[in-house]
């Protein structure tokens, strides 16, 4: 599974998040640097993280924002909550 985490550099919260998301097995994270690109810092300046799945038509779905307490359990029940009932 794929998953496109929004952040920016020094963002706490993007860096917590991250973090625990590349401890679930089978879960790849690309993090794309919102100030790299003028859109990309519009759509997300107030919102960051934020998390996009990319389903197996190659479409990016985005994902509720997680707690900042939630823990990498919690983080995998909710992406599997998520990812079964998209499409």
């Amino acid at each position: 599974m794929t998953l496109i985490l929004y952040s920016k550099p020094g963002c706490h919260l993007c860096e917590g998040l991250h973090e625990k998301l590349v401890q679930i097995d089978n879960l790849t994270v690309e993090t794309r640097d919102i100030t790299t690109r003028d859109d990309w810092f519009r759509a997300y300046q107030y919102e960051i993280p934020v998390l996009f799945w990319v389903d197996e038509s190659g479409i990016e779905r985005q994902l509720p924002r997680p707690s900042p307490r939630s823990t990498v359990a919690q983080l995998e029940q909710m992406l599997q909550k998520y990812t079964q009932t998209a499409g």
